[in-house]
């Protein structure tokens, strides 16, 4: 994919320094693909961290045991959500860095697979920058599996590899939306999560793929991660810089 696909013109970056709680966060990435799909918004990156979540896919609440995995999110504090992308359940609090890319696009579904790809790597890379051995590369026995997940190893046991960062991305005619979640510290309560609701659901996985990059480089925080990736997005656009309360005006009620 090439990068101009990617977002190599002028990209705001807006920081959302506090959740919205778990389901207003997922519908606002939404809203903000509305905003950019009409041309009320351009390119836009939104950072956060968000509240203690479980998001499912579609598949998941058609299994018999979705509503005892939905009880077991909430017995760890998690709220269960269903989003609209595919993939299986996978969980985030405020240790990770949530990243929406929202581009306005003639014709969004031309590169959808390239962007995984191309969005994997930059932000593999900017986990690298900040110390971590992270590939890109699906890990056997991962939750929500997928192509292009992020995986990082561990310097002293190259054998042990965990999940780091999970992405999906909506399509729609004028636009896409690409979010990754990257987990970054306190990795036990998703493992502990993950494992129950993954129990009720019947689903198979290995819970030592779960983890956060502070595993593997003690000392790393979420701000780390954070300006690594806009470091490594200033390598593809022009960057300028947007308090979120503009952005929130999209916002009907009160954050």
């Amino acid at each position: 994919m090439q990068d101009a696909e990617a977002g190599l013109r002028t990209l705001t970056v807006v920081r959302q320094d506090h959740s919205l709680g778990a389901a207003r966060d997922l519908e606002f990435g939404l809203e903000l693909l509305t905003q950019a799909k009409t041309g009320r918004i351009g390119p836009t990156l939104r950072l956060y961290r968000p509240a203690p979540t479980v998001a499912f896919g579609q598949r998941d609440t058609r299994l018999p045991g979705f509503d005892a995995a939905a009880r077991a999110c909430r017995e760890h504090g998690f709220e269960p959500l269903v989003r609209k992308a595919g993939g299986r359940a996978a969980a985030y609090h405020e240790g990770t860095l949530v990243v929406d890319h929202v581009m306005p696009h003639a014709d969004a579904i031309a590169g959808s697979k390239g962007r995984f790809s191309f969005f994997g790597e930059l932000l593999a890379q900017s986990l690298r920058d900040v110390g971590v051995q992270a590939a890109v590369g699906e890990i056997p026995g991962e939750y929500c599996p997928g192509e292009f997940s992020v995986h990082g190893t561990h310097p002293a046991h190259p054998a042990h590899r965990i999940k780091l960062v999970g992405t999906a991305q909506r399509v729609v005619s004028g636009g896409w939306l690409f979010s990754s979640v990257i987990v970054v510290e306190n990795s036990a309560p998703i493992r502990s999560v993950l494992t129950d609701s993954y129990a009720a659901l019947g689903l198979d996985w290995d819970p030592a793929t779960a983890g956060a990059a502070n595993d593997l480089v003690p000392g790393l925080t979420v701000q780390d991660v954070e300006d690594a990736v806009i470091a490594a997005y200033a390598g593809h656009a022009s960057l300028q810089h947007a308090d979120f309360s503009s952005y929130a005006g999209l916002d009907t009620r009160e954050a």
